[in-house]
């Protein structure tokens, strides 16, 4: 066999270990984030991932996931399977050090793939490790091998177990309830959500999520398929599906610029929110990075020499700036990197600097024919544009006003903010409380010392279809913003948020048990997400949880969050009780709310997370915008056992 064709054969030699694997059990969070609900999702996405770069690489099309009714999980794929021969260094089989050894992977080998996403190290090794049971089941060269293992360690060397004219590789695995002591359940919507957006960063993969805890009316099991022909271009459809758009059809391109493939998507909508989504080798790249930048450079400077040469721009008095051309666009940005480097071990930030060039490059060159070749398109956008900086420059003025009410800019506090004495923002929090009336009661059952109270007038104004002045002008938002110390973003990015002098650290959101509140609560996290989604990102974002009933039977009396709980307790009391429901915080009194709510020894607080950037903008959007079809859908869907929370 000739040398270039031993460099490109997929066998024991092409795996690396790169080092041990001890300190994944006793320290998991330093491998998959937190040994929470998110760590425990991560798991499954790190095993699909596996998956995913072997259709990267042009050698999978179909990858199904199973939820087994013990919530052990099963993921399969028809790619070239593991290698099963002897690794030559560790002198055991390719697939035992796949499994066993972190950083062990094809994924290391350059000839073995060119782009990947999970190029940490972390992999199979690492979910081996945090399962009590893993079995994987390989289907290779017309053999079926398997090895099964218990807390990353293997039970019995690889063995063949049958032949096949499958092939590909399937792993299952039980998450360790030592290690997830939190839940081991899975969620089917969380899951689907990211198999879709796989299907979607991928197209031409069919990925299938099947949940055999929960039957539908059929009888049968819970489940959806997914497949894209068009990749982003359905993507960014599917995403903006509720809101009005603004042109005809979606701008888009795929390419390879500087042997980076760059593919981009982008829509115009009739919102005042810009909505930007990136990717790199199928990592949401929250934070942005390279491409992101470029992808903004090359947007404003093309669509700038356009609106200068249309002559649309000669009677405006000033300055279009960038945000102008990003105001009510939804846009996808997906590049393939061979050696991305990420800020951070999240991966949640691009730093590779060639990228950016790229990226420019292709937008450039994307805009510039479609803007050419849709001319009646053109004109609407450069009108939007128009309008948008009209806008911006009102809202600029009503950020001064802000500012100049900021408490750290040498102004006051909002007259109805009741403070704490603490002045260490790490010790302090904030409750958000709907009304004066329950403001009143938290304001006199709080431990003023560490614990401040700020009630809010009502509904707050919904910025899902406000103009950006009117979201700073709004008086209540006025009063978050100077409460809480943050800075507003300058107007080149007029949402980004400055939290070094953030005055609490746990901003709680604590409204009333009902469909009111919950409208409130939506109102406020919507507006956290549009325009401080930094406080949510950086884990400051708290919903309280009041009970819904007292149970009381003579002396007796215990609290319930639950229609369950509320009959639990009924029943231990044996008869005779008497049960109040509460409908609003004003029905509490202090020590009360004290006691079940505000209490950091009793209550419970919901911390806000954001699992899926895009799949959060598309749930805001749909609940807060004016599609009304698709949010009565939601509803219907959702009413009985909803519990809107992101």
């Amino acid at each position: 066999m000739s040398e270039e064709a031993n460099k490109k054969n997929y066998s024991a030699d092409s795996i690396q270990a790169l080092e041990g694997m001890e300190h994944v059990r006793m320290r998991p969070s330093m491998y998959i984030g937190d040994v929470g609900v998110r760590g425990l999702h991560h798991l499954v996405y790190e095993v699909v991932d596996n998956s995913i770069d072997e259709a990267m690489g042009g050698h999978c099309d179909t990858i199904s996931v199973v939820i087994n009714e013990d919530n052990s999980i099963t993921t399969k794929d028809n790619g070239r399977g593991i290698p099963v021969d002897l690794h030559k260094k560790e002198g055991v089989s390719a697939l035992q050090v796949v499994m066993t050894k972190i950083g062990a992977g094809g994924k290391f080998d350059k000839d073995s793939y060119k782009v990947s996403g999970g190029l940490h190290g972390v992999g199979v090794s690492c979910v081996n490790a945090l399962s009590d049971h893993l079995t994987a089941t390989v289907f290779r060269e017309g053999v079926v091998w398997q090895q099964e293992y218990s807390r990353g360690k293997a039970l019995y060397p690889v063995k063949r177990i049958g032949e096949t004219t499958e092939r590909g590789t399937e792993v299952t695995f039980h998450p360790d309830e030592t290690i997830f002591t939190q839940t081991i359940e899975y969620s089917y919507e969380t899951l689907a959500n990211r198999m879709r957006e796989l299907s979607f960063l991928n197209k031409g993969v069919t990925i299938s999520i099947t949940d055999k805890r929960q039957k539908n009316e059929k009888g049968e099991y819970v489940g959806e398929t997914f497949f894209s022909n068009e990749g982003l271009k359905e993507f960014v459809k599917f995403l903006d599906g509720n809101r009005e758009s603004l042109i005809q059809g979606v701008i888009a391109m795929e390419g390879e610029k500087n042997d980076i493939p760059v593919e981009v998507a982008m829509i115009y909508n009739t919102s005042y929110t810009e909505n930007l989504h990136s990717y790199v080798n199928n990592i949401n790249t929250h934070e942005g990075g390279t491409h992101l930048s470029g992808f903004r450079r090359g947007l404003t400077s093309t669509l700038k020499k356009y609106a200068d040469s249309s002559g649309m721009l000669d009677k405006l008095k000033f300055e279009i700036q960038g945000d102008d051309f990003r105001e009510g666009l939804t846009a996808i940005v997906s590049v393939k990197v061979s050696e991305p480097q990420f800020e951070g071990q999240t991966k949640t930030k691009l730093g590779n600097r060639e990228v950016s060039a790229a990226v420019s490059q292709a937008v450039s060159e994307m805009l510039t024919d479609y803007l050419e070749e849709h001319p009646d398109d053109a004109k609407i956008i450069v009108q939007k544009v128009i309008l948008a900086a009209q806008a911006r420059h009102a809202a600029s003025k009503a950020r001064e006003m802000v500012q100049r009410k900021n408490v750290m800019s040498g102004g006051g506090l909002p007259g109805k903010l009741s403070d704490c004495s603490e002045q260490d923002p790490e010790k302090c929090e904030i409750f958000l409380v709907e009304g004066d009336s329950a403001g009143g009661t938290a304001k006199m059952g709080r431990d003023r010392n560490f614990q401040a109270i700020l009630p809010l007038r009502g509904k707050i104004l919904n910025v899902e279809k406000a103009m950006q002045h009117k979201v700073f002008e709004n008086e209540e938002i006025k009063n978050m913003y100077t409460a809480l110390g943050v800075t507003i973003g300058t107007e080149e990015d007029s949402k980004a948020l400055n939290l070094d002098k953030l005055r609490y650290h746990k901003v709680v959101i604590m409204c009333d048990a009902d469909v009111d509140g919950s409208h409130i609560e939506t109102l406020i996290l919507t507006f956290f997400f549009r325009y401080m989604r930094e406080l949510i990102e950086s884990g400051h974002v708290y919903i309280a949880t009041p009970p819904l009933y007292l149970v009381k039977k003579g002396q007796k009396k215990q609290y319930a969050w639950s229609d369950k709980e509320r009959d639990a307790i009924a029943d231990s009391y044996s008869g005779g009780v008497s049960i109040q429901r509460y409908k609003g915080l004003g029905e509490m009194n202090a020590e009360q709310l004290w006691d079940t709510t505000m209490n950091p020894d009793f209550r419970t607080l919901r911390q806000i997370v954001i699992d899926n950037a895009t799949e959060t903008d598309r749930v805001f959007s749909m609940l807060m915008g004016d599609e009304v079809p698709p949010r009565r859908e939601f509803i219907e869907k959702n009413a009985v056992y909803a519990n809107i929370d992101t």
